[in-house]
């Protein structure tokens, strides 16, 4: 059931029961009124509707019935209307500084006693707290923005009355995938961007990819949120195709239809392994892929100085995560952000982040895929790695002969150099024993500045050899930390590379993972 049928099934059961104040919380009053406007008509009850610019109003046929247009005017007539009639609701769409003890909340207040005495009942449209002693009266009720149920249907009603006089290549997948992409903005929001779109002469299936553009414009400043640029030309994974091999199948998830079987978009993915072997990377790369905005949220910035101050930054930067949804979610380091749970010389501040985050990750319905990546996960609190908190987790190793060959081609083509020969390939493949994805970048890039100070004639198998044997990679210059890392993901995680860890007695004892293909 969609969320505005639910608000329609609750508000008509409260005023049956002619609740003396119901606050109805909601960021988009049109689609409150039109509920409100259908519940007058079903249930045959007189209702009128106060707003600042048109005073007081019958919802049903739209006739004036009080020019004040104040809130203290429109509440007077109010309370004199209920006074003399039974079984009345006011509407008021429009009323600030409700949220403490003060002269507009004391009169709303006197205005629903009122009502408790003759049947009657005022409600409020509002995004605001109440006042308590106001609030204990009556009850609350929430509509939410839509959801991708009723989005299909606002979709599809704002574009098939066109389909006679453009061009509309959307079939039934398309719709839903619109759907799910405009899902969780304001009704008049997906409107008037559909509207935009249309207004071309044609609807096409690139078009959706436009949708994406349009809702990441209106979040692109959410806050606790950092919007991550991403130029899909400049990224390309090397080696890493056991990954992207599971992330095929991920995508694929995002438009199937999950509800009949209980399942849950999909969460993401933990990231583990060596620094500097593509795991920031990948998160760009299934952004781009997806063709889903990035936004990229940094633990560390949101801890605060003040008790609490913590935990309610990443509430508020989670639930914005949920309200730009389709999207994807980059933790990078998480460890660094979640770290030292245990400890107390923060008050239990780490605790109740972690606890916070945990609590998100498990019931968010949201289509936010996480993509977050540790180096050290000793430091990684052990509720975190459970089975059903991410999808999966991989463990990202040191490129192998095969992968190091790729990455070096990728690099020397994305910098416009010259090809090295093939023995010196194979050298410098050799060399590359032990680098991790960026000693390869850092190498390739020294290569590229002698091509721009010197020339591309200057590059030649001598240059490309000297400079690999400049770098000195992190496994040789950290050795037991480095495999301390591999053998944890060697036995805990599935490889990204998509190679299997190994086919010997040890390998079997061990119990090592796999990709289920």
């Amino acid at each position: 059931m969609s969320n505005k049928k639910e608000f329609k099934t609750s508000l008509q059961r409260m005023l049956r029961a002619r609740i003396p104040f119901i606050s109805i919380r909601s960021i988009e009053r049109t689609r409150v009124l039109e509920v409100i406007q259908q519940l007058a008509e079903e249930i045959n009850i007189p209702i009128y509707v106060h707003s600042l610019s048109h005073g007081t109003f019958d919802v049903r046929t739209k006739k004036n019935v009080n020019d004040d247009r104040t809130v203290a005017g429109g509440l007077d007539f109010a309370v004199q209307n209920i006074a003399q009639r039974l079984n009345l609701t006011f509407v008021f769409t429009e009323v600030s500084d409700i949220e403490d003890d003060n002269i507009v909340s004391r009169h709303i207040y006197d205005g629903v006693v009122q009502a408790i005495e003759h049947g009657g009942s005022i409600c409020l449209i509002t995004t605001k707290s109440i006042w308590p002693q106001l609030q204990r009266l009556g009850m609350t009720i929430t509509l939410d923005t839509p959801n991708e149920e009723e989005m299909l249907e606002v979709v599809k009603d704002c574009v098939l009355p066109y389909k006679n006089s453009i061009t509309i290549e959307w079939d039934e997948s398309d719709y839903k995938m619109a759907a799910s992409i405009l899902a969780n903005m304001t009704k008049i929001e997906a409107e008037n961007v559909l509207a935009t779109q249309m207004a071309k002469g044609n609807l096409t299936k690139d078009d959706l990819k436009e949708l994406v553009n349009a809702k990441d414009k209106l979040f692109s400043d959410i806050s606790g949120l950092e919007k991550v640029k991403i130029e899909p030309s400049l990224l390309s994974v090397a080696g890493l195709s056991g990954l992207q091999h599971w992330l095929e199948h991920q995508k694929k998830l995002l438009t199937a239809d999950l509800k009949s079987r209980k399942l849950r978009p999909p969460r993401g993915v933990l990231l583990v392994g060596v620094p500097g072997c593509g795991k920031s990377l990948s998160a760009k790369y299934i952004a781009a892929n997806w063709n889903l905005p990035l936004y990229r949220l940094d633990l560390a910035a949101i801890q605060g100085q003040y008790l609490g101050q913590s935990e309610n930054r990443l509430k508020d930067a989670l639930a914005s995560a949920d309200n730009a949804a389709p999207c994807i979610l980059w933790i990078d380091e998480i460890e660094k952000g979640l770290s030292g749970a245990t400890a107390s010389s923060d008050g239990g501040t780490s605790v109740r982040m972690v606890g916070q985050f945990l609590f998100w990750l498990q019931e968010s319905t949201a289509k936010v895929f996480i993509v977050a990546t540790a180096n050290d996960v000793s430091k990684l609190p052990p509720e975190l790695l459970r089975k059903g908190r991410f999808d999966e987790l991989f463990f990202v190793d040191l490129p192998g002969e095969e992968e190091r060959k790729d990455i070096i081609q990728l690099y020397i083509q994305r910098n416009l150099l010259s090809k090295p020969s093939d023995q010196m390939l194979q050298q410098l493949i050799n060399i590359s024993e032990g680098f991790a994805g960026s000693d390869i970048e850092g190498a390739v890039r020294d290569v590229a500045i002698q091509a721009v100070i010197h020339g591309d004639n200057f590059v030649d198998d001598t240059l490309y050899e000297k400079c690999f044997k400049n770098i000195v990679p992190l496994s040789k210059t950290a050795p037991e930390k480095i495999e301390a890392i591999r053998t944890w993901g060697r036995e805990r995680a599935l490889p990204a590379s998509g190679v299997a860890w190994g086919n010997t007695m040890s390998d079997r004892i061990l119990n090592k993972r796999s990709i289920i293909v």
